[in-house]
């Protein structure tokens, strides 16, 4: 505990005792990411409001803890239309939303070739070539932000990416590559292999596109892992200072998928992670989804969180479709409970507003466009 305010960054062996204190040294755990919490962004907490756009379920991974995929087929397979997507988009604009975020599958034209014949009838050589020419139309015909997470992404396409979003996401979940054996989570999950995942987080760093990544708990990993997860991460934000968000997210067990008997983590582990994380990296935005941990998510914000990540008034968390959003009256309500202003964020985070609008072009006009003077959600309606 002697490293909590000694302040010096916590070194690797600290957050591996602290991530498993015990209940009597859970309050000073608290208490000191609490005043770190408060020390980076006091008296608020943010979250965007967002239409979920599932541009495609259809995906070549096979994770043991995913209820999202599909195959070409399956009930519920789907590759979403333009006309789709921009319904979704205008809908979300009339309630106030200034997030669209596109979920898909990693590259299932890779594995599918129904998903091949698709995409050569909609026009477009990729699921990636869809998914850029996707996020310009909702950029063009809405005022929404798009915020892409399309899996691994090489250099070439997070510079096309950059374009026409203003920040993009993808979950490094762990840097376990054991969870890639038969039986674990990721086994025949190729786009799942830590070093990629860093390899494109590292990249996005490079062409200083702000970044949201995170961990994914209770899949299989010690509690080593997570702090060496959270490591990982805060090496990559050392080096070019682009992670403006990292996501706490804990595995919810569903009867679908083949780890439905596996034990899901507990508060304590949430608090504790979380924790840990806002010490390890005091200046940057840590969530957790407020859903998966209903009804008593408000906890979340003693352990030091500062964002709510997205919040839909319109659609589904498709990932966790069992988990609806918290409603935003709601939210707010229990936010301010807890001592803190609720405010509404773009998909980019206030601090990154300037390097997103750093070229010149109709993004850039855009994000000016749906932020306010501070760099939050111009529109809160």
């Amino acid at each position: 505990m002697d490293e909590l305010h000694s302040g010096t960054p916590l070194s690797r062996d600290a957050a591996r005792q602290l991530i498993r204190c015990e209940e009597d040294d859970l309050p000073t755990l608290l208490s000191a990411a609490m005043e770190a919490r408060q020390h980076f962004k006091p008296g608020v907490v943010t979250y965007s409001r967002k239409v979920f756009i599932p541009l495609t379920n259809l995906c070549r991974d096979y994770c043991g803890y995913c209820i999202f995929r599909r195959d070409p087929g399956q009930p519920g397979a789907h590759t979403m239309t333009p006309e789709q997507v921009l319904e979704v988009a205008r809908a979300g604009e009339k309630m106030g939303c200034t997030e669209a975020l596109f979920s898909l599958g990693d590259k299932p034209e890779l594995a599918f070739p129904e998903m091949r014949e698709t995409l050569r009838r909609l026009g477009y050589k990729s699921t990636l070539h869809y998914l850029e020419a996707m996020c310009e139309v909702v950029l063009r015909e809405t005022t929404l932000l798009p915020h892409p997470n399309p899996g691994l992404l090489s250099a070439a396409w997070i510079t096309r990416l950059a374009k026409v979003s203003p920040s993009m996401g993808l979950m490094l979940e762990t840097t376990n590559a054991s969870l890639l054996s038969a039986g674990t989570a990721h086994d025949n999950a190729p786009d799942k292999v830590p070093a990629k995942r860093l390899h494109t987080i590292e990249e996005a760093g490079r062409q200083n596109v702000p970044f949201t990544t995170g961990l994914l708990l209770g899949i299989g990993e010690t509690l080593d892992d997570r702090v060496d997860t959270l490591l990982a991460i805060r090496e990559l934000h050392r080096r070019y200072g682009h992670i403006q968000e990292v996501i706490i997210q804990n595995f919810r067990a569903k009867p679908e998928i083949p780890m439905r008997d596996w034990p899901e983590p507990t508060a304590g582990e949430m608090t504790r992670t979380i924790a840990v994380a806002r010490m390890l990296m005091p200046d940057v935005n840590i969530q957790a989804p407020p859903n998966l941990s209903a009804p008593y998510y408000d906890q979340l914000l003693d352990a030091g969180i500062n964002d709510w990540g997205g919040i839909s008034p319109l659609t589904p968390d498709f990932i966790n479709p069992e988990k609806p959003w918290p409603h935003l009256e709601q939210l707010k309500l229990r936010t301010e409970a807890k001592g803190y202003r609720l405010r509404q964020r773009l998909p980019v985070y206030p601090e990154f507003v300037t390097a997103a609008t750093a070229q010149p072009g109709f993004l850039s006009e855009q994000i000016r466009a749906a932020a306010d003077s501070d760099g939050y959600a111009r529109r809160t309606a």
